[in-house]
């Protein structure tokens, strides 16, 4: 093999969480896959290595994910949202439970187990700061009722819950003040992935300057009043709303009054046919508010947009089937961009509805382990996990282990069930391999961001063994090696800082991640490096190896999302990096596809950096070891390309043309995408419903746990 940054400048009163890959079209981490809950964690029942974490009970695998959207900005004293993560976790299953840890002083993850009815009807209870409140599976529900979150609350995570019927019998109710969630004065809010429905006067009120609020995955339904904003003159509060489908709604679609920034993407309005319920407006952007309106599905709305004379509306990529009546944009405000404040990836418009239908809402079961601690009682220290286990690293020798060789070394040849190897921040310099014979292995960072926790080396292909015996060869010298199946990485960093400038004798072909594994998920990581980043194999030729990865990035120069598996990359930003020298030229893939497999898919996603114009192809066949039976693959469709990709965007390699293998596009957009040619082929509609990611992932469906 052979072989960024664009930032913004935001308003002073934002600290963007910094990021060393930041580019200039931000990615998103609200794929639908993102947000699968998968099996709980356990505590792992080791001897007196445990003794600093077999007093306190683990969290579901996913339960320190963090919000994106303007509730992940630092700001106000609070760096993101993360709600109740460095807190106790508990199952409640009663009210009485409910309101005892929403409304304690200290973090909470507090999982709803059961259906728990508010007793009197239209109670809301008034949560805290520092909490973590999310349904197990789709048990969680709250009956009559919801919850409230004052002045000053923050830090505050509300999932997977249905919220539902505190209906009054009078549609439009201005006597009865029942809302599903309600913020007086809050910030730092994220509210994801509910269903929240039948209730009286309105879904959700975001009320008197509540900010850095993202509300996504949501489904909103059947109420007059989906999702009122405002209630105050001040033009401060700033605002995400994202991946929510809103239907059977009159109003408050939503209606978002003097908002200084409003971010709506994404979305799904749809007045359903045949009801007796009838929009009067969609998205309405009043008072001073200053929205930007992207690539959303209007479906059957009367009114979809609206705009009062003196707010501002950026509409672009929206869909709209069916409407009528005001459809508006313009004002005076002043322009701005949401990713000079946070990194997102849109969705086609078109796919919207689809998304959000198998999508929002309540997700599958996050169980809770046997060590977590029930409403009441206490669990005994050490109990060992029924099914999934945690071990935790900690460079400070606070957890378990102080490297993460060490946690994967405990973990049981032949292991049957997950164990969650959760690494807490810090720069760990060490290789990791985890072999065959140790399945269902999770290696999470648990810190608020991806960066906060990272795995690096310094090996190339050419460094010498310290034995002596040779070098490390390209796939040897990966700072992660994965043979073991079902492997699954999150919200973390993997990198290889080989330093070519310094060593231009050798070899420099540096691994960052290499697989060779079937059925890995990569999720919400950063894998970075210069050269042969991302290696993703197969434990042989004729072996089947899946790789997905989403919500990601994957930065490099030459051939550096290469090998033989069959790999998505989705949702994903791939960032190109200049060469050692300064110079700008490289190859994004380098499939090495079996001719009766599929190869490297990237889909949705986004590819850029700070290299020169029309400096790098998307790809180029590699027939490893001159093999002329394989049949390397790549396709590249529904992403973003910057100007940086060739408008001859494939070439050959090592002898063997591109043109005698597989490689296309399809409905790619921005200045790297070209029309059909001889030398750029664009896959036809009916060749397309062929590739698309579940044709590549085949019975598999990645399942966070």
């Amino acid at each position: 093999m052979s072989a960024h940054r664009n930032r913004g400048t935001s308003r002073p009163r934002h600290r963007r969480r910094g990021t060393a890959v930041a580019i200039g079209v931000p990615l998103a981490l609200t794929a639908a896959g993102t947000l699968a809950y998968g099996a709980d964690l356990g505590l792992f029942g080791t001897d007196a290595q445990a003794r600093a974490s077999a007093a306190t009970a683990a969290t579901p695998a996913w339960a320190t994910a963090t919000a994106d959207g303007f509730a992940s900005v630092d700001a106000l004293g609070q760096n993101g949202t993360y709600g109740g993560r460095d807190g106790r976790t508990v199952t409640v299953k009663t009210l009485a439970d409910l309101e005892k840890y929403a409304t304690a002083a200290e973090p909470y993850v507090i999982v709803v187990a059961a259906t728990i009815t508010m007793d009197p009807v239209g109670k809301e209870i008034k949560v805290q700061s520092d909490k973590t409140i999310v349904g197990s599976g789709t048990a969680g529900h709250i009956v009559g009722g919801g919850f409230f979150l004052g002045q000053g609350v923050h830090n505050v995570i509300i999932r997977n819950l249905t919220i539902r019927d505190a209906y009054q019998g009078v549609w439009n109710d201005k006597e009865h003040d029942y809302d599903g969630i309600q913020m007086d004065g809050a910030h730092h809010v994220w509210i994801d992935h509910n269903d929240i429905r039948h209730m009286a006067d309105g879904l959700i009120d975001s009320r008197k300057d509540t900010t850095y609020l993202t509300v996504s995955w949501n489904r909103l339904s059947q109420e007059n009043k989906a999702f009122g904003i405002g209630w105050t003159d001040n033009v401060t509060a700033d605002i995400t709303i994202h991946h929510n489908w809103i239907r059977e709604t009159e109003q408050r679609n939503p209606s978002t009054d003097n908002v200084a920034h409003a971010h709506l993407y994404n979305n799904f309005l749809e007045d359903v046919a045949g009801t007796d319920i009838k929009s009067s407006y969609g998205n309405y952007s009043r008072g001073a508010t200053n929205m930007v309106l992207e690539n959303s599905y209007f479906q059957g709305l009367t009114n979809p947009v609206v705009r009062d004379a003196g707010a501002t509306l950026v509409q672009r990529g929206n869909v709209f089937s069916g409407t009528t009546g005001k459809n508006e944009s313009g004002g005076t405000g002043a322009a701005w961009d949401p990713k000079t404040y946070y990194p997102y990836t849109l969705d086609q418009a078109a796919d919207v509805p689809a998304l959000l239908k198998s999508g929002a809402g309540p997700r599958g079961s996050i169980g809770t382990s046997a060590s977590t601690t029930t409403a009441g009682t206490k669990a005994a220290a050490g109990t060992k996990a029924a099914a999934a286990t945690t071990l935790t690293v900690a460079k400070d020798g606070s957890g378990q282990y102080t490297t993460v060789q060490a946690a994967v070394n405990a973990v049981p040849a032949n292991n049957p069930a997950r164990v969650v190897i959760a690494v807490k921040p810090g720069t760990y310099r060490e290789l990791v391999k985890v072999p065959s014979n140790k399945p269902h292995v999770t290696i999470q960072g648990t810190g608020g961001s991806r960066k906060d926790t990272t795995i690096v080396y310094d090996n190339a292909s050419g460094t010498p063994k310290p034995d002596g015996s040779g070098t490390y060869g390209t796939g040897g010298s990966a700072t992660v090696a994965v043979d073991g199946d079902d492997f699954q990485a999150r919200n973390l960093t993997i990198s290889n800082d080989f330093d070519e400038a310094a060593h231009q004798d050798i070899a420099n072909q540096a691994v960052a991640l290499r697989t060779s594994a079937d059925k890995v998920f990569l999720d919400s990581v950063i894998v970075s490096g210069d050269q042969d980043t991302l290696l993703v194999d197969t434990a042989a030729k004729e072996k089947l190896g899946r790789v997905y990865l989403t919500n990601s990035y994957v930065i490099g120069n030459t051939d550096f999302i290469f090998g033989r598996a069959t790999a998505v990359i989705d949702k994903s930003v791939i960032t190109l990096k200049k060469r050692w020298n300064g110079t700008s030229a490289g190859y994004v893939t380098a499939p090495s596809t079996a001719a009766d497999r599929k190869g490297i898919l990237i889909a949705n996603s986004t590819v850029n950096g700070d290299v020169a114009d029309r400096s790098f192809y998307l790809g180029r066949p590699w027939h490893a070891g001159g093999d002329a039976t394989l049949d390397p693959q790549t396709t590249v469709r529904n992403t973003a390309l910057s100007a940086a990709i060739r408008t001859t965007p494939w070439t050959d390699m090592s002898g063997f043309s591109w043109k005698d293998d597989r490689f296309a596009e399809y409905r790619n957009t921005g200045a790297g995408s070209g029309a059909a040619s001889a030398d750029r082929p664009l896959l036809t509609d009916a060749q397309a419903a062929a590739q698309e990611v579940a044709d590549w992932l085949g019975d598999w469906t990645p399942t966070a746990s």
